[in-house]
């Protein structure tokens, strides 16, 4: 069932996604060679809990670490850890929520680590560019694979893989709500976007193949061949006119 907002709940919403609005903010300067994922998590949750907020991802299905923190070839669910630490020339995915008062935020950013190639800028930069061709359709008048739709032109047009066994959702009291928001889609089909819809939509692309295979860990999705991915997540709100990005300063 598609939850639309009343006014006191998108109130809400907007506080913990504020808070991870600033949190992805200041992880671009964070983030530096030599650290590990775990400290990335512990940056993350600590800034949440400052705010008197709990990082939403934390024990969520299981999960341990307060975010997801994804290298490389792992395209989403990454387990902070100790051990893995970063290097030049990585990108390095954050995927992080906050919860307050019951209402959630969701958002990623991929980031480089130390100078990157060329390559892997473009595949973050042109990941971000679908996230901002998709929302266009985020309109009253508009159906949620017309989203997925203009992601999909955007990323295969410049060569790259979208991913597919994973995508966006509405977002609110739950973390996961209806509708989901694939990455691709025939325009013109799926539910009807409605004002007062809160929906994370998150670009997941590649630059190889938009398969995937999950680790022996039950968490970690990594690109069947490799390749690196980028994603880019904001939680938006649909208004009567343009759509609201909450989780973006």
């Amino acid at each position: 069932m598609i939850v639309i907002k009343s006014k006191r709940e998108i109130e809400l919403i907007r506080e913990p996604c504020k808070v991870t609005a600033e949190l992805l903010y200041d992880l671009a300067d964070f983030i530096k060679p030599g650290m590990s994922t775990q400290d990335i998590a512990d940056f993350a949750e600590k800034r949440i809990e400052s705010h008197g907020m709990k990082p939403t991802f934390k024990g969520y299905s299981g999960f341990p670490g307060a975010a997801c923190i994804s290298v490389n070839e792992e395209v989403i669910h990454g387990i902070p850890s100790k051990d893995r630490k970063l290097a030049e020339g990585d990108i390095v995915s954050v995927d992080v929520g906050a919860t307050y008062k019951g209402y959630n935020s969701d958002a990623a950013r991929t980031y480089p680590v130390g100078q990157i190639s060329a390559e892997d800028q473009r595949l973050i930069d042109i990941t971000r560019e679908c996230f901002f061709e998709g929302i266009k359709y985020a309109m009253e008048g508009y159906k949620i694979n017309d989203i997925g739709h203009a992601v999909q032109q955007t990323a295969e047009s410049n060569g790259m893989g979208v991913v597919r066994d994973y995508t966006g959702h509405g977002t609110g009291s739950a973390l996961h709500e209806d509708p989901l928001i694939p990455n691709y889609g025939k325009e013109g089909t799926g539910a009807r976007i409605k004002r007062g819809m809160t929906l994370a939509i998150e670009p997941m692309i590649t630059l190889g193949t938009y398969k995937v295979r999950t680790l022996a860990n039950d968490w970690t999705v990594v690109t069947a061949d490799g390749s690196r991915s980028a994603h880019y997540e904001n939680t938006i709100l649909v208004t009567d006119g343009e759509p609201e990005i909450l989780t973006l300063l």
